[in-house]
C-alpha cells in the first residue's frame, strides 16, 4: 500500500504549493512588475520581475517545492539588494499560476521565462539560480542555453537518490513520474556551476548533493556550509561571502 501510496500520490509528497486568489496584492521592499505568461491554453504562469537600481544582471531564480511567491518573492529580494534583476516564477498550481502538472512542464515554463530575459538582456549576463526542487530545473535549462553561471543551492543528485534514501525498501526508480536527474544534466553545462549544500540538511541530504562532486566536472565548485540546514543557509558567513564572490 506504501509502494501504491508512493506511485499515485508522488506528486503531492513532492510539490507542496500554496494557493493565492488571483486579485492578490503583492508588497515587497524593491519595485517589481507582476507577470502573467501564457504558455498554451491551459497553462498560466505567474512570475516577480524586480528590478534593482544599478542592476549587475539579471537572476533567474527557480524556487523550492513549498509555498508560493509572496514568500519567495521576499527571499529573493535578497539579491536585488545585491544590485541584481530577479525574475522567479511559480510553478504550475503554485500561488496564482494554473496548469497541468509534469517534468516536461516544468522545463518548458523555465524556458519561457529565460526567452522573456533574453529580449531585455544580454545572455552573457543571466545568472540561473535553483534552490531545491529548483537545481533540477535550473540545471536543464542550463544544458539548453548558454548563461553567464549556474548556482544551485541545496541541490539533489536526482530525485530517486534523494527517495531512495528515505523508502529505501521500495523499487522508487519505477514508482517515480519525476526524475529531475542533476546528475545527467550537470556534465552537459559549459559555465562556471557553483552548489552551496549544508552538512545538516535533512530534506536534501547532504550526501546527495555531495555525490555531484564525482562526476568531475572541472567548472564546479562544491561549497560546503557545516552545520547548515535546508532552509538557513543564508544565516551562515559562508553563505554570504560565496554570493559575494560569485555575484560580484
Amino acid at each position: 500500500m506504501i509502494g501504491a501510496s508512493l506511485y499515485f500520490f508522488q506528486e503531492k509528497l513532492l510539490f507542496l504549493p500554496t494557493k493565492l486568489s488571483q486579485d492578490y496584492q503583492y508588497q515587497f521592499n524593491y519595485p517589481f512588475e507582476e507577470l502573467f505568461f501564457k504558455i498554451n491554453n491551459d497553462a498560466v504562469i505567474n512570475a516577480l520581475h524586480f528590478k534593482a537600481k544599478n542592476s549587475k544582471g539579471v537572476i533567474l531564480y527557480f524556487h523550492g517545492n513549498a509555498g508560493d511567491l509572496s514568500r519567495w518573492g521576499r527571499i529573493t529580494e535578497y539579491f536585488t539588494a545585491m544590485d541584481y534583476d530577479v525574475l522567479v516564477m511559480d510553478y504550475r498550481t503554485y500561488g496564482k499560476s494554473v496548469g497541468p502538472l509534469s517534468e516536461a512542464a516544468f522545463y518548458k515554463d523555465a524556458q519561457y521565462c529565460y526567452e522573456y530575459l533574453l529580449k531585455q538582456y544580454p545572455e552573457k549576463d543571466i545568472t540561473l539560480y535553483g534552490r531545491s526542487l529548483g537545481t533540477g530545473i535550473a540545471s536543464y535549462l542550463a544544458t539548453k542555453n548558454n548563461p553567464k553561471q549556474l548556482i544551485l543551492e541545496t541541490p539533489y543528485y536526482s530525485i530517486e537518490n534523494v527517495a531512495r534514501s528515505r523508502f529505501p525498501i521500495f523499487p522508487v526508480r519505477h514508482l517515480l513520474k519525476y526524475k529531475f536527474p542533476t546528475f545527467q544534466y550537470l556534465p552537459k553545462v559549459k559555465c562556471p556551476i557553483t552548489i552551496i549544500h549544508g552538512t545538516e540538511d535533512t530534506i536534501v541530504p547532504y550526501h546527495s548533493g555531495n555525490k555531484l562532486t564525482e562526476l568531475d566536472i572541472e567548472n564546479l565548485n562544491f561549497i560546503t556550509v557545516l552545520g547548515g540546514s535546508h532552509n538557513n543557509l543564508v544565516e551562515f558567513d559562508k553563505y554570504h561571502d560565496a554570493m559575494t564572490n560569485v555575484l560580484e
